[in-house]
């Protein structure tokens, strides 16, 4: 379970991994001198990882510090990967990738980073939210209760699943809560209920979800916090001191023969010892890059049968704030027919004193907006906002919008679990190939996948795995993922 799921089902069992993330950063990172380390004799070893999102920069600072030449090739024309904040308004910064540290209590790392760092950050919580009815008004008292005693009912089924049986999500929970039977009202309530806590959660539609297993990660407990000057923060304080090469897209990675790994790109070509490949889950079923010899069966049957889920922003800032600005969260129970358009809305105006709402889509009509141009886009979510707050509102002053599947060098926002999938073909995808193929990113993290701590810890793993390969040093204890607790 993940970010606001581990909310709304507190006490189910998490305290266990409270502090897992700090202890396994902390010896996943280790120090140079903790190292067996190259000798002068050997010359530095050569690695390059591809990829300049928060795993690779994790990944090359690692290699770095214990003495390794290291290259990062990066396709776009900045670091960051899916990581990526906007500076074009005049504060706050707008991070159109990852926005949150999620669970930001003392066991994530990257929450530790963001203190180390003196970062500054403010934080949202779900629990501060107003509910519309989709009709031109806030929903009823006795329609809030409805609503909450229905999405009770929705988590009760999936908490009460038989996971020996493979279906998806919404079958699970259409089936057990007699959807075909229920008023249009509470029909809308459960399809409000999936797109809300489940589809823009894993990203994927309800329909393509794996009941089994799209939940069958961990979360870390605490705050969800915000960058006030953005993800930025972090991804330009790890890649300082490195070698990073942007606007080289990567076509080719051979990794056979005595030369080691050779990397083809549109700028050239580079050869290493080592070659760590942080590419999303989505450009590696793209097909973009290939790779010879081919890659193992159980490592391509793992990238076939992952799912990639899309959640896609739309930030409007506003001349002035028209809704009640002591919110966090705006949400929207849509008409019936337009379940999962425009649901949920973050208000920016508490947190930064900007009058910003950022409005989300995930998986189906997610992806279908992705064809429309932005005045479309911004029309649309327009349509949705005077539905909520009436006719008189006013228009944005400016918007940003995001396209993340259709992104060449993202293909979605991050992997989940789709039917068909299982935590076993992370690890399949996370498994290094003939000591010199190291694979890193959130999809390749089972128990912290689709998060930024997820892929920073990815990256870290990796990046040990190399250094044992380099060195035979046992001084860094192999790293071993931990069986998910549901199998």
């Amino acid at each position: 379970m993940k970010r606001r799921t581990v909310m709304k089902t507190a006490g189910m069992g998490l305290g266990a991994f409270m502090g897992l993330g700090t202890q396994r950063a902390l010896a996943l990172t280790g120090r140079a001198s903790d190292q067996a380390g190259v000798t002068p004799s050997q010359g530095p070893r050569k690695a390059i990882v591809i990829g300049a999102g928060i795993s690779g920069l994790a990944a090359a600072q690692r290699l770095r510090t214990a003495g390794l030449e290291v290259l990062v090739l990066e396709a776009r024309d900045r670091i960051g990967g899916r990581l990526h904040t906007s500076t074009a308004w005049r504060g706050p910064a707008m991070d159109l990738g990852a926005s949150w540290i999620h669970g930001a209590g003392p066991g994530n790392p990257v929450a530790v980073l963001a203190k180390q760092l003196g970062a500054r950050l403010t934080s949202t919580t779900y629990d501060n939210a107003e509910a519309y009815d989709g009709e031109g008004g806030e929903l009823a008292d006795h329609h809030n209760r409805l609503l909450e005693a229905i999405q009770r009912q929705v988590a009760t089924a999936i908490a009460e699943r038989d996971r020996r049986k493979e279906q998806s999500l919404k079958a699970l929970v259409y089936d057990e809560l007699d959807y075909q039977d229920r008023p249009v009202l509470e029909q809308r309530m459960i399809d409000f209920a999936l797109n809300g806590t489940y589809e823009h959660e894993y990203g994927a539609s309800a329909d393509q979800l794996s009941a089994r297993w799209f939940d069958s990660g961990e979360a870390f407990e605490g705050p969800e916090h915000l960058f006030l000057d953005g993800y930025q923060v972090l991804s330009t304080h790890l890649a300082a001191g490195l070698n990073i090469k942007l606007k080289h897209e990567v076509s080719a990675v051979t990794y056979q023969g005595p030369s080691g790994v050779t990397v083809q790109t549109n700028q050239g070509e580079f050869s290493a010892h080592y070659v760590v490949v942080t590419l999303p889950l989505g450009v590696l079923k793209s097909g973009r890059v290939n790779f010879t010899p081919a890659l193992p069966t159980s490592k391509r049957a793992a990238i076939e049968g992952l799912g990639v889920g899309v959640l896609n922003k739309c930030c409007l800032l506003f001349p002035q704030t028209f809704w009640n600005s002591r919110l966090d969260w705006l949400n929207q129970l849509p008409r019936q027919g337009k379940a999962g358009q425009w649901a949920e809305w973050v208000s920016f105006a508490r947190p930064t004193g900007r009058p910003v709402l950022m409005g989300f889509n995930a998986a189906d009509f997610g992806r279908k907006i992705e064809s429309w141009d932005d005045t479309a886009i911004v029309q649309s979510a327009m349509g949705a906002l005077r539905t909520m707050f009436g006719q008189g509102i006013p228009a944005p002053v400016d918007a940003l919008v995001t396209r993340w599947a259709a992104d060449p060098y993202a293909r979605g926002a991050y992997s989940c679990h789709v039917v068909g999938s299982t935590p076993q073909q992370r690890d399949d995808l996370a498994q290094s190939v003939n000591g010199r193929l190291f694979f890193a990113g959130e999809a390749t993290e089972r128990q912290y996948y689709q998060t930024v701590h997820g892929a920073y810890l990815s990256g870290l793993r990796a990046a040990n795995e190399v250094l044992r390969q380099n060195t035979g040093s046992t001084a860094a204890a192999p790293w071993r993922p931990m069986a998910s607790p549901l199998g």
